[in-house]
Formats: C-alpha cells, structure tokens, sequence
C-alpha cells in the first residue's frame, strides 16, 4: 500500500451518493471477483444466492437474475445480490434497472470497491465521462491500494480533456502494481496494466501514447533479477509479450512506422496459443496483409486441430480473401467439431460473393426475422440491390421495412438547439470506416477534404475504421477535427457528436461494413443526410437527406426514397483522383490489330444471370471479340468453374473468355489498356470501376435502369457527353455494344481523348464538385434549423 493521502483525479463530492446512468448501452467485461455469501443468511437465502453465482460464472444471465431476486426477496438488505443483480442487468442490456441495482447496493455498502468501479465503467459506456470519473475517484478512496480504478480513471480522463492527470494515474496505477510479489507476479501484472493502456490510447487516436505504454509492458516483462523468478512460466510470459507486439505492431502502423510495425508482428507470430493467433491474423487481415493473415490462422488450426473457433476463424478470413471453396470446406470441418451460430450469415455472405444475390437475401432475411436479428438486416438490405428478380419499389419497401425499429425512442431534432448559421461555421461532422487506400471512399472523399472551404465549414471526422494506412493519416491532416471512435457505442458516439454541436451529420457507410446505421435512426444531430457509401435510399428513419444527382434520384421517382433529396447537377460522384495513372497510348497499331475485347472489372455479385445474358447476346452480336472478367473472385478456381458453365450454358465458347484474379490498384488501371470497350452490370451498375474505365480512355455501355443503383452508368456517361452509349432496353444494349465495336478508328479516336474530354467537364473538377457540396449541406441545414 502506498502512503500519503490519495490523489484526487477529478472533484467530486465525498458522502454516499448515486451514480447517475440513464441511457446506457453496455456490453460489459464480467470480470469482477467472484461475489461472497455473507454468513449471516437463512438457509433459503443463501441456496438461491448460491445458485445465482454459478448461473452467473456460467453467464447464464436471465437465470443468474431470477436467482439473485430470490435471495433479495429473503433479504433485501444482502448487498451482494444487488451487486450480481446489477451485473445480470447489465448483459442483459436493462440498463436503467441496472443503474438502480447499483444504486441499492452502494447504499446499503458505500465503500463497496466493486460497485464503485463497475459503476464507473457503467457511466463510461454511457457516454457520462464526469460521472464516471467520479465514480472511479471514490473506488479509489475505498481502497487506494488497488491499481483497477486508476486504471480506468486513465482511460476516461483524456476524453475529458485531461491528458496529463492522465498520465498521473497511470502512473498511480504502476506504483501500486510495482509493490506486488513475487517479482514474476508484479512483471506479469505490470505488463498488463501496460497493455491495457496501450488499447486504451489507441481507440482514443493516440498512437504515439500507445507505444510508450506497450513498451513499457514489453520492459517490465523482459526485467528479470534472476531464472528461478520466471522458472516455470515461460509460456505465459511468451504468450504474454506476443500480444503485447501485436498491439505494439498495430499501433506503429497507425504512426506509418511500417517496418518496425512488421518487426513487431513478425515477433508475436511465434504465439502458439489460439486466441494470440486469432487476434493477430485479425489484424494482420485489417492491415490488408491477407497472405500473411491466412497463414497464421493457418498455423492456428495446425497448432489447436479439435478447436471449432480456429477453424471457423480460418473460414471466415477465406471467404473474406473471396477463397470460396476453401473457406466450405473449413467451415465443414469447423461444424463437424461443434455448432457454428454463424455458419448462416456465412453462407449467405458466400453466396452473393458467387454472384447468387437471391439466395443470400432470403438467407439474410430469414435471419433478420429472427429474434435478435436486426444486425443483418443491412446485409439483406445490401444483397436486394443486386437482385435481378425485385423491381425498384420493391427494393424500396424492403429498406423502409427492414430499418423502421432504428427509429424507435429517437431523439426529435427539436431536441438539438444550435446558435443561428449567420455569422458562423457550419459543423460538419462525417462518419465514416473507409478512408483507406483502395476504399471508394477514400478515392472519392479525398479531393473534398482538401477542396473544402475552411472559412465556411468546421469539418470533424469520426472515424469508425479498423483500417490504418497512409491514406488515413492524410485524411487525418485534412481536417480540423479527427476522432476516433471505433469502440463507442452508439449512445457515447450521440453523446459525443452532441458536444460537438454538429449542425449537419454525413453518413460515408449506407449498409455497407462497418456503418452506424443504428446511430443514424435515433438521430445524432439535428440534419442528417447520406452520402456515397451506398447507391440509394437507405430507408433507415431519421435520415433527412440523400445526395444524388438529376440521373440517379430523379424528382419523379422521390418516392423510391425515403430521404429528401439534393441533387447535385452532372454526376453524383466527382472522380478525380490524387494518384497518377499513366494513359494507355492509343495511337499504337496493336489496338486496332488484336481482336476487339470487351471488358468488366465489377465484382462477381454483380454478374447476376440478366448480366450474363447480356454479355453473351454482345458476344454473339460481335463476331471474333473477347471479354475479360476481373474480379477478386477470380482468384479461386471454383469461382472460375462456375461461371465458366454459366456463359457455357448461354452458349458462349469460353475460347473467347478470359478470368482475371486481384492485383494492386496501380496494377489493376494499367489493364484497362488491355479493354476496348468495358460492359456494365445490372442492376447494379459499376461505380468506381466505370469511373475509372472512362479514366484509362475506356468507354462504357450502359443500360438505365429504374433506381439509383442501375442509373449511375447513365448519370456517367450523360455528364462525359456521352449519351449515344446509354441503352434504354436489353436488346439497345446489346445493339449500342456491337455499333460501337464496328467502327474501330472511331472508337480509338474516341479512346485517345476521352481523359481531356472529362477534364473539360464540370463533373470531372473537384473543386467545382466540392462548392456543390457545400451548397447543398447548407441548404439541408438551412432548411431544417432549429435555433437558439
């Protein structure tokens, strides 16, 4: 125990009082000590207190409940069955009743360390930052020898804009760590401590402070006075120090210290504990190091081979790296060693990855009725747009009717009070996962943040990514305010973007990964709209505005969209990239030599079988051509097989046919010089990979469809000045695709000025795309200001 008086983080009353925590969302670590019968009990009380606990070690959460109410209904004075009470609330998500249960516990045991801290991480999760510091500084009076609340005081003062306090309690939390015995003991704890910090600074954004923190774990882990003080822990201590450099290796990686990032993984890939592995093959997939993810849950799986987790793991990263037919074949074996809750959502993920868009979305559906399935019904939501089967009202209908409980017990944008626009800064805040080399996103986002006009907008990111590269970093300069904000739940995020006073919240995510839609239905900020993530309507309740274009969202069809709309005028999406990608030189004779070669570079979910019909009608249409397919699916030879019988059974002669695999960006654009003509999906018509067909000096043939997702050839193709190679019908399709290839001198003249042609339009320059922008965030939140 340290002497002296105990240090006091942040002012708070002293006296027994109740922790405030209304409106919490928690998923909480049950990690406090076991609870303890106190002798005094009648025999009935202490049977259902028993019977509580082991419930409660068995996170049989609604049991444990039932049977830590029935000893408080033979006594309601036993404090720690309000305490187990309040925990079982907690994973249960009842989190007023919860707060109450706290609340009695700590009355009937005011110096209960337990209640106190666990209080405070109720108030952290809650987003009520100066409650649970207070919480945490009154476990610290209650027993000031204990590392725990300074620990998680650490965590919570530098959101409170506290960072050097900060760095005193951790401090604190080290002194008391340092006083433990034997030395094996206080190196490991030490070592933990440390790492916990070090997670702690990065989901705070504070990569350099994580470094300190880990390498002080990596330190006190390698301080060793003699052998016989880790005699006999070695394993653990390896294990240990393994998961330290893994999140040593993340954090160097955000700084852009690559190499002594990979230095760091390296190291901690000789783990042999499963759940080391699994967590740095996790990792290792985030920081787009698939190859080597793979094989470390590979070794995985050689190391544990009864696991069911380890295969599973495996399965998932497979299907990830779009492996089809290895990622059956381990999720098999996976289920042969026990059952798998998400062997269904993997499947469907599998299938529409294959191009079999309605059998993932009745599977997707199918879980999203049951109970508790809410969380895929963006993934139904998403494998709709790729329907050859759903018209465009239907589509609709679907989104409004999968995403109507999100806007259950919102917030009314009444509610937000801001100071009047005149005179001041619009605040823009941008959520968003994907400013990452690659992402479209990033791609399309990036020239905005640096055109964006600083007098007239404050811009803060809230970045809700796993995925750190150089990309992010520049994003990260690019604005005024960057937060991140991947571990806080909805209810902090609101809390957080409240403090802000953001006039305008953006949505970069629709229903793709890792979006906030939920954040989104119970309204965040008093104007909300969405933005490039997703082409179309989210139907999700609360989202006031979509931005499209005349093309994609025409006033005629508002009613596909459950969002008011803002229509930019050209195109919806300004394709300017940052990255010089060398011209294809069209004037070489090779061009007009080689056989006409048409080409797709869309993702297989796009290649439904109205697609294939399509393209084989072209094919036919245009004797001697070619088509290559490119796609990350054409990787895995089963993908290969399947739609090789797919145009077999059209009657396409697979002579003509070539499958092309994944490579890097640069890679990728330098083979559009390999493409005569590029041929577009429906109904879900290519996004970036049109954009930057038309970049290299390839045209596309375009069918206008009835919804955003099947118009945005059309909006492309219109705003380059190029109407004559959008198709109204299959069979104009089909006849513009062969009219076009007949007259090839004029299709590389076409093709040798294609690039200036787009620079010279509107749609094409950034900083014009941006001042629309700006126009329309003020005219949404002009429209729907709610002043002070």
């Amino acid at each position: 125990m340290v002497a002296g008086p105990n240090p006091v983080f942040w002012g708070l009353a002293r006296g027994p009082g109740r922790v405030r925590s209304e409106g919490l969302v928690l998923m909480m670590r049950v990690d406090g000590p076991i609870l303890t019968m106190p002798p005094s009990l009648t025999a009935a009380a202490a049977q259902s207190f028993n019977a509580a606990n082991a419930a409660h070690r068995g996170g049989r959460w609604q049991e444990a409940l039932a049977d830590f109410e029935a000893a408080l209904g033979h006594d309601a004075s036993l404090a720690q069955a309000h305490l187990g009470r309040a925990r079982c609330l907690v994973q249960l998500g009842q989190t007023m009743a919860a707060r109450e249960a706290f609340a009695a516990c700590l009355r009937l045991e005011p110096r209960n360390f337990s209640a106190w801290l666990e209080a405070g991480h109720l108030c952290r999760q809650m987003g009520e930052l100066q409650q649970a510091a207070g919480a945490y500084q009154r476990a610290i009076d209650t027993a000031p020898e204990r590392f725990e609340a300074y620990l998680s005081m650490a965590r919570v003062l530098p959101l409170l804009g506290q960072a050097e306090l900060a760095d005193q309690a951790f401090a604190q939390a080290l002194q008391r760590l340092s006083h433990s015995e034997p030395a094996a003991e206080r190196a490991r704890k030490l070592a933990d401590a440390a790492q916990r910090m070090g997670q702690y600074r990065l989901e705070q954004g504070d990569a350099s402070g994580a470094v300190r923190a880990l390498q002080s774990g990596l330190q006190a882990l390698a301080a060793r006075d003699s052998p016989s003080q880790v005699q006999g822990e070695g394993a653990e201590r390896q294990e240990l120090r393994a998961s330290l450099r893994i999140d040593l290796g993340d954090a160097l990686w955000r700084l852009g210290q690559r190499d002594p990032a990979m230095a760091a993984l390296t190291a901690a890939s000789a783990a042999t504990e499963e759940a080391t592995l699994a967590r740095l093959g996790a990792l290792s997939f985030r920081l787009n190091l698939w190859q080597e993810a793979i094989e470390v849950l590979r070794r995985n799986v050689e190391l544990h081979p009864s696991s069911a987790n380890a295969l599973w793991n495996l399965a998932h990263l497979l299907a990830e790296c779009w492996k089809m037919e290895q990622a059956e074949q381990v999720l098999a074996q996976a289920e042969a060693l026990a059952p798998m809750p998400g062997a269904q959502s993997m499947r469907a993920s599998m299938a529409g990855r294959r191009g079999d868009a309605d059998t993932a979305l009745a599977i997707y559906r199918e879980l999203t009725a049951a109970p508790g399935g809410q969380q895929f019904a963006s993934s139904a939501a998403m494998s709709s747009l790729y329907s050859d089967r759903l018209t465009a009202q239907e589509v609709a209908q679907l989104h409004r009717s999968l995403f109507a409980p999100l806007g259950a017990g919102a917030r009314s944008r009444e509610s937000f009070v801001r100071e009047p626009l005149d005179g001041r800064r619009l605040r823009l805040g941008v959520v968003t996962a994907d400013f990452h080399h690659q992402h479209p996103v990033n791609i399309f986002m990036q020239p905005v943040l640096r055109e964006i006009d600083r007098s007239r907008f404050e811009v803060f990111v809230y970045f809700t990514g796993v995925s750190y590269d150089e990309q992010t970093r520049l994003a990260q300069r690019r604005v005024e305010h960057w937060e991140e904000v991947t571990s806080l739940n909805d209810v902090q995020l609101a809390k957080r973007i409240d403090a802000d006073r953001i006039d305008v919240l953006l949505d970069l995510a629709g229903h793709t990964g890792q979006q906030r839609m939920s954040l989104f239905g119970r309204r965040a900020a008093p104007v909300q709209a969405t933005y490039l993530g997703y082409p179309g309507s989210t139907g999700v309740p609360n989202m006031d505005w979509m931005i499209g274009d005349e093309r994609v969202t025409p006033e005629a069809d508002d009613a596909l969209c459950s969002e008011r709309v803002a229509r930019l005028s050209g195109v919806v999406f300004c394709f300017a990239p940052e990255t010089d990608y060398p011209e294809p030189d069209w004037s070489e004779p090779k061009f007009l030599q080689r056989p006409l070669t048409f080409g797709s570079f869309n993702n297989v979910p796009k290649l439904t079988p109205r697609t294939l019909s399509l393209w084989a009608q072209v094919l036919q249409a245009v004797p001697d051509s070619r088509l290559v397919l490119k796609a990350p699916s054409f990787g895995d030879a089963t993908a290969v097989a399947a739609f090789s019988e797919r145009l077999m059974a059209l009657g396409v002669d697979l002579g003509r046919v070539e499958f092309r695999g994944p490579v890097g960006l640069d890679l990728m654009m330098a083979e559009y010089a390999d493409i005569d003509i590029a041929l577009d999906s429906v109904p879900y018509n290519g996004g970036t990979t049109s954009l930057q067909a038309l970049w290299m000096g390839v045209p596309v043939v375009t069918l206008h469809g009835a919804h955003f997702v099947s118009r945005m050839g059309a909006s492309f193709m219109t705003a380059a000045g190029l109407p004559a190679w959008v198709a109204d019908t299959d069979a104009a399709y089909v006849s513009i695709a062969a009219s076009m290839a007949r007259d090839r001198a004029a299709l590389l003249a076409l093709k040798r000025g294609l690039r200036q042609r787009l620079k010279a339009h509107p749609a094409w320059d950034p900083a014009a795309h941006t001042r629309q922008m700006e126009q329309a965030i003020e005219q949404m939140a002009r429209s729907s200001a709610v002043a002070i």
